[in-house]
């Protein structure tokens, strides 16, 4: 069961995560403009390398080991508030490593394909 201390540590790195996203779209925006969304695609390749990072330093028996609430603070916290891609793209990893290929592939459309349907209709509700 998640302490207190692991609750703060979440919401800490949230919030950190948060905020870089924030200032990274504007700054990306105002360096390419707004035609393309060059800052998005950033975040979730820069989220997908850290996410990366800290799985393989410390979510492997005989790599680092870090306090578990650390790994929440990077991963869940930072990662999850700067994005939530990144989650995504380890799940996929993961299903990939396992030898899980049609699961990886499932999840990769189901994915995609539910995400851009919820979001159109999320869309269309909040237009009502």
């Amino acid at each position: 069961m998640a302490g207190m201390f692991t609750y703060l540590a979440v919401a800490t790195g949230g919030a950190l995560g948060s905020v870089t996203r924030f200032w990274l779209t504007g700054a990306m925006t105002k360096l390419t403009g707004p035609w393309f969304p060059w800052g998005t695609l950033l975040i979730n390749v820069l989220g997908s390398c850290v996410i990366g990072i800290v799985a393989g330093i410390s979510l492997t028996p005989d790599r680092v080991g870090l306090h578990p609430d650390l790994r929440i603070f990077l991963m869940t916290g930072i990662c999850g508030g700067f994005t939530t891609f990144s989650a995504f793209s380890l799940q996929t990893l993961e299903l990939i490593e396992s030898g899980e290929l049609l699961a990886a592939a499932g999840y990769i459309l189901a994915s995609v394909i539910l995400c851009l349907v919820f979001v159109w209709v999320g869309w269309k509700l909040g237009r009502l």
